[in-house]
C-alpha cells in the first residue's frame, strides 16, 4: 500500500512541477473576481425573484437580460416559472463557448455554471433537472441566454 502512495505522490509532484515545454504568450490570472462572481449570483436571485412574482414578470426579466448580441423574438419559453439554483462553486470562465446555432463568441466575459433548474406551473413543481446555464458579463452587467423549448 505504502508503494502505491508513494508512487501517486510522485505522479502528483510530476504533474505539478509542469514538466512540458514553456508556454508562449503572456499569462492571465484565472480568478473570478469577487464582482463578478456577484454579478453572476445576482443574475440568478434576480430571475428567481421575477418568478415568485409570475410568469409575466420572469418572462420580461429574461427579455432584459437576454444577451444583446442574441435577441431572439422567435424564442418560445416554457409554459410556467423556473428556480435555477447556481451551484456557485463550479462557476468558471468558458472563452471558447458560443451558443447554440450561432457562429460568433458573444462579446464580454462568458462563465459557465453548474444549475439546478425546476419548473413550476401554476405553482406545482413539474420537473427538475442538472445543467449547466451560461452567464456573460458585459459592461458591469450579466446577460443570460432565455431557455428556449422551441423555435417559432
Amino acid at each position: 500500500m505504502a508503494d502505491k502512495r508513494g508512487a501517486l505522490a510522485a505522479l502528483c509532484a510530476l504533474l505539478l512541477t509542469g514538466c512540458g515545454p514553456a508556454v508562449a504568450g503572456t499569462p492571465k490570472p484565472l480568478t473570478i473576481t469577487d464582482t463578478e462572481r456577484a454579478l453572476v449570483s445576482g443574475y440568478f436571485d434576480n430571475l428567481n425573484k421575477a418568478g415568485t412574482a409570475g410568469v409575466d414578470k420572469q418572462r420580461e426579466l429574461l427579455r432584459e437580460t437576454q444577451h444583446p448580441d442574441f435577441e431572439d423574438d422567435d424564442c418560445e419559453l416554457p409554459e410556467g416559472t423556473l428556480r435555477v439554483v447556481p451551484t456557485l462553486a463550479t462557476l468558471r470562465l468558458d472563452a471558447d463557448w458560443t451558443p447554440p446555432e450561432q457562429d460568433e463568441h458573444p462579446r464580454g466575459v462568458v462563465f459557465v455554471v453548474a444549475v439546478t433548474l425546476t419548473l413550476f406551473q401554476e405553482g406545482t413543481e413539474i420537473g427538475s433537472q442538472i445543467g449547466s446555464q451560461h452567464v456573460v458579463l458585459l459592461n458591469g452587467r450579466a446577460y443570460g441566454f432565455a431557455p428556449c423549448i422551441t423555435r417559432k
